[in-house]
């Protein structure tokens, strides 16, 4: 499991007091990385901040809050985490919003606005703040949590799914830009997974079977089976990967 350590590197993950974030900051804190735990609302952080220091150790995570839809949050997200381990060698963008469900005719402008806005805007903001530390120490894994709705057309989220892809782009944009620093920039695009997020496409047994009828595998995926993507891509396992975007939707796509 050498090529999967982590020991060492310390991951930011936004989103991650639930759902998928959660799930990849346990699998990376397993694998011996130190986390920052980041969502909107503090004592959400410290709650699974301090489940992870008393499962791995004091010391593996803190908690700093931060609301992704404005810079000097998202700045102080990062210079809290440089305070307290001293760099960020492994950046997850995994918030997003998604306040809209239905077909694109009915979508409000703020709506669209806030979509786009912290879908993608947020993460140019984020990576552009940790970026040049991983750039003058000519190594880092940057990860944009997408969605096969950015590979797919979509009756009901739309502009969600225009997010996604723009994500994906952005993933392949800046691979390009920082890939002669030896910063890689990759894409995860989940299928369906069980979270709160995603919930009015599972929650009904008759929305799930008709989700997942067309998968291979003929079921929802859970948060931990994203968690082992994106371990791969923050450790040495993935060295020779950018710019990339990997699927993991139980056959979903195919």
């Amino acid at each position: 499991m050498s090529q999967f350590d982590m020991t060492g590197k310390v991951a930011v993950i936004t989103g991650s007091t639930r759902g998928i974030g959660k799930a990849i900051a346990e699998e990376m804190a397993e694998n011996g990385a130190r986390v920052v735990i980041s969502s909107r609302k503090q004592d959400a952080c410290d709650e699974v901040a301090a489940e992870l220091n008393a499962r791995f150790g004091e010391g593996t995570a803190i908690a700093v809050a931060a609301n992704i839809s404005t810079k000097e949050a998202l700045q102080n997200l990062v210079d809290e985490s440089r305070k307290v381990f001293g760099r960020i060698d492994v950046l997850v963008c995994n918030a997003a919003s998604n306040p809209y469900y239905g077909p694109m005719a009915g979508i409000a402008d703020d709506q669209f606005r806030k979509i786009l806005d912290n879908n993608i805007v947020a993460n140019h903001w984020l990576i552009s703040m940790v970026a040049p530390e991983m750039i003058e120490r000519k190594d880092g894994s940057i990860i944009i949590i997408s969605s096969i709705g950015g590979i797919r057309g979509s009756e009901v989220i739309g502009a969600y799914a225009i997010s996604k892809a723009a994500d994906m782009q952005l993933a392949r944009n800046l691979a390009r830009e920082y890939g002669r620093h030896n910063v890689r920039v990759n894409c995860i695009a989940p299928g369906l997974i069980r979270t709160d997020f995603a919930r009015a496409l599972w929650e009904d047994p008759e929305t799930l079977k008709a989700s997942t009828a067309n998968a291979a595998l003929k079921r929802i995926g859970e948060a931990h089976e994203i968690a082992g993507a994106a371990v791969f891509l923050g450790s040495p396992a993935s060295t020779f990967l950018t710019g990339q975007t990997i699927v993991v939707d139980g056959g979903q796509t195919i």
